[in-house]
């Protein structure tokens, strides 16, 4: 009969069972109060592993059974499996016992990890268990366990690793919260692992502080890929979706990992990426830095809840002293949307070691500070402040002084006391009647972009994002969240007479304090004044250190001509929308802003962009944009050397259409990046040039730098599909090209196209083609998409009708051969496609032209391709 012990052990087994297993501990330690053995009774026969702090998922399914399986693990010391013999035991977990052992062989000691023989008839726990083996032997890091074997003996399955001295994070953990000095140490190394793992196809999916060890001496190893999903070796590692073709995969709609770190999207049980990775860390940090879990709840139900609807409570609530900069990046790393989060762990390194040398840089200062102040005054401040209040007889004034400098420098230490390194400037509200005033609101908003992103050390968002907001009523702090910024700045303009009236306010993001207001009261015609006095400001509150040099590039004026200044803007406002009419209005402004004033530099890098557009779109004929593009972008930089706009010009002009000089068009762009860092358009050409050279992953990487500064740009959204569909990932290409037309309109170029044939979306094409159609009459873009999809659909009728539409509209000059080449080939005509390559570059009519295009693939392989792309300037 069993005895009273078993049964209290029995009730006590199968309540702990009803639980899930992070919330077994707790419950034990309020069920046994006292009696801490018969905790311990319990916990061994749950599973719990003392060293990693965490109970098996399965345990078995009655006491006895549990008693039978720990007498088991205990009766393995002293035995010897294969070469290894087994000295201790380490823990238990859900996919099996590990074990200290000795590798007689080499002698030294291992950790053997042996699935229980019981195990090995289900076949998923075994696909786990050789799954892991694979995922992490294929891996060779610092910071990642390694895998010396796996092996099977007597039915027994057994993989063994390298033995870690040291204890798991949780360990760690439960002595309290981690400095953040060491937190960040250990997110780095965790990081760095993850980006090998993912560089070689590999998704870990159950990042915690369970599967991270620390070891004594500093390092950092991270267990356990039994969840990690592998992926095609051939996944770009530039990718930030390297799961897009899994060789292995767990079942369809199963939540598999760790509740309190499973990202939104692991915990939908939908596809997961890299990003899945990066969301689990951020919790991890998180956890270091204040000691409790982002998002808690009683059951693992609630805490999948709070995952997927609750923000976590901002970092300093739990860590006051948290730098602003640590906040965005936990707070980047935990976003929802997995669009908005880190897409490449890499990026979070690189932010991760940043902010650890800034503050490393920090203390060093800080401490050379303290020893030079104690060695010339070894009193402390209060001190100081006594000894003079007792030696003036204006005391009182000094407490006061003493009052206002401390407020200010805990007001400044408490914001972090370092520069902000990111900015939107909101469209200034025209508050008059006058539209025609609406010029000065726009110009003062553009002047500002302009003139605040030739700083290096500040992200400026372009034009064409924060312009999305004109004329709408918002939420600045909001916006500047959406558009994951430190600041914002907005404004209100108002003209009376002669007289402008100009209000202006700086907020802080993360607290939606104002850093900054002021008030101008000034005459129109010190308009320029004004935009160089603000710029100042901003740059001083934002705690820029500037250079000489840059403090005088900041206080340069394009033009002192305000008539001039007024068409320029207006020419802006038509090059923005890009029809052919609205692009022609925008020479005729251009145009005049030079009339206006001839050494007007921006108005003629203004002109440029506008012939590039009209050439690119097909509009004008390539080889008249190209000479009336690059004689414009010249002259901009004859007048001004330094102007960032004039040497992103001239290396488009040189890039854009053949025969193309690449590597003198890609020297002016970087020189661009490096006048104006927040140039977006400089890194969207030079993605374009490296494109046409098939550097797709130097490509992409350009291309998201363009859309980090200029988020809602439909047309730079809409880039970033290309070097996947050139590197033939074109579903991904289609997901990046369909999130793209929510910011705008659709079709901009023939390569949209492309993507919907290669995608099979034939009938999506063309009902784009149509909304389009709606827009822009008689745009050749439209015209020969609408070709290349007739051509897809066999219907080849039709796509010659669309060739002879675009004959009639090429002319003598034969503006339109690049479109009706690709016409032919997409019909697999390839000598129509050769010939209409070859009379359109005679004629200097092919535009924009990619060689890695899978619209060539039907002539890819005759040598007389290969002979274009050489004529072209475009490496074979």
């Amino acid at each position: 009969m069993k005895g009273e012990k078993y049964h209290q052990l029995e009730e006590l087994y199968h309540e702990a069972l009803e639980r899930e297993p992070g919330e077994r501990r707790a419950f034990l330690e309020q069920a046994c109060g006292d009696d801490l053995a018969l905790r311990r009774e319990v916990e061994s026969l749950l599973g719990y592993d003392e060293r990693a702090a965490y109970f098996i998922e399965t345990p078995p399914d009655d006491v006895a059974a549990a008693m039978l399986a720990g007498e088991q693990s205990k009766s393995m010391a002293g035995r010897t499996i294969g070469h290894y013999h087994i000295l201790s035991m380490l823990g238990a977990g859900g996919m099996g016992e590990v074990y200290l052992a000795e590798d007689t062989r080499l002698k030294r000691r291992v950790a053997l990890k042996l699935l229980p023989v019981h195990f090995t008839a289900e076949r998923d726990r075994l696909r786990r268990f050789e799954q892991e083996a694979r995922a992490a032997s294929a891996l060779n890091h610092p910071n990642i366990i390694t895998i010396h074997e796996i092996g099977e003996i007597e039915e027994a399955h057994y993989l063994v690793t390298e033995f870690i001295d040291g204890e798991t994070l949780r360990q760690r953990l439960m002595q309290g919260r981690l400095e953040i000095s060491a937190a960040l140490d250990v997110s780095l190394q965790v990081a760095s692992a993850l980006s090998a793992a993912h560089e070689a196809g590999i998704v870990h999916r159950d990042i915690k502080p369970e599967n991270i060890m620390l070891r004594r001496d500093g390092y950092v190893k991270v267990l356990d890929f039994g969840l990690a999903k592998l992926t095609e070796a051939a996944a770009p590692s530039v990718s930030s979706d390297v799961s897009t073709a899994a060789k292995l995969s767990t079942k369809a709609g199963v939540v598999m990992g760790t509740p309190h770190y499973m990202s939104p999207e692991q915990a939908r049980a939908q596809k997961v990426d890299a990003r899945t990775d990066i969301f689990s860390l951020g919790v991890v940090l998180y956890e270091m830095l204040t000691g409790r879990a982002p998002f808690e709840g009683e059951t693992s139900s609630d805490v999948i809840a709070a995952i997927l609807k609750t923000d976590p409570a901002p970092l300093g609530h739990y860590l006051p002293e948290a730098p602003r900069e640590l906040e965005r990046i936990v707070t980047k790393a935990m976003r929802k949307d997995r669009e908005e989060r880190y897409q490449t762990v890499k990026d979070l390194h690189v932010d991760l070691k940043g902010l650890k040398q800034e503050l490393e840089a920090r203390a060093k200062d800080t401490a050379a500070a303290d020893g030079e102040v104690n060695a010339t005054r070894p009193r402390s401040s209060v001190e100081y402040l006594v000894s003079e209040i007792k030696r003036h007889k204006r005391g009182a004034l000094l407490v006061l002084a003493f009052l206002v400098i401390t407020a200010t420098s805990i007001a400044y230490f408490s914001s972090g006391g370092k520069a902000i390194d990111s900015v939107a400037v909101l469209p200034f509200v025209n508050a008059g009647a006058d539209t025609d005033a609406e010029y000065l609101s726009d110009g003062i908003t553009e002047s500002l972009i302009n003139s605040l992103s030739q700083l290096p050390k500040l992200r400026v968002l372009a034009r064409s994002t924060v312009f999305r907001f004109k004329g709408h009523d918002f939420d600045a702090q909001k916006v500047g969240h959406d558009l994951n910024v430190q600041a914002v700045l907005t404004g209100r303009v108002q003209q009376r007479g002669d007289r402008l009236v100009i209000s202006t306010e700086l907020m802080d993001v993360a607290r939606g304090t104002q850093l900054w207001g002021e008030q101008y009261n000034r005459k129109v015609s010190d308009i320029f004044g004004v935009q160089e006095e603000i710029a100042k400001e901003i740059s001083e509150k934002l705690r820029l250190k500037l250079t000489g040099a840059e403090r005088q590039q900041l206080a340069k004026r394009p033009t002192e001509n305000l008539r001039a200044f007024q068409y320029y803007m207006q020419g802006r406002a038509y090059t923005q929308r890009r029809t052919r009419e609205d692009l022609l209005a925008a020479i005729r402004y251009c145009e005049k802003a030079i009339g206006e004033d001839p050494n007007y530099a921006l108005a003629y890098a203004g002109l440029a962009d506008v012939y590039v557009a009209l050439g690119v779109r097909g509009y004008i004929a390539p080889v008249e944009a190209r000479r009336r593009a690059e004689g414009a972008a010249r002259e901009a930089l004859a007048l001004d050397e330094n102007l960032a706009e004039a040497h992103a010009q001239v290396g488009y002009s040189d890039t854009a259409f053949p025969p193309y000089n690449l590597s003198l068009g890609d020297r002016e762009l970087r020189r661009a990046i490096e006048l104006s860092p927040s140039l977006a358009a400089a890194h969207q050409y030079l993605a374009l040039s490296l494109e046409k050279q098939g550097r797709l992953d130097e490509a992409l990487a350009e291309i998201l730098k363009a859309r980090e500064l200029d988020p809602l740009s439909s047309i730079i959204a809409r880039q970033e599909a290309l070097p996947y569909y050139f590197k033939r990932d074109y579903v991904r290409a289609i997901e990046l090209l369909r999130q793209a037309n929510e910011l705008g309109p659709a079709l901009n170029t023939t390569y949209e196209i492309g993507i919907y044939i290669q995608n099979r979306s034939l009938d999506e094409a063309l009902a784009e083609l149509e909304q389009a159609k709606r827009e822009r009459k008689d745009d050749p873009i439209l015209i020969s998409g609408a070709g290349m999809v007739y051509a897809a659909q066999g219907k080849r009728a039709e796509a010659l009708q669309a060739i002879n539409e675009l004959e009639r509209m090429s002319g003598p000059n034969l503006d339109q051969a690049h479109w009706i080449a690709k016409i032919y080939s997409t019909l697999n005509e390839k000598e129509m496609a050769f010939s209409w390559l070859e009379r359109g570059l005679a004629a200097g009519a092919i535009g924009s032209f990619y060689g890695v295009d899978p619209v060539w693939d039907t002539i890819r392989s005759d040598p007389r391709f290969s002979d274009l792309l050489q004529r072209m300037g475009i490496p074979s």
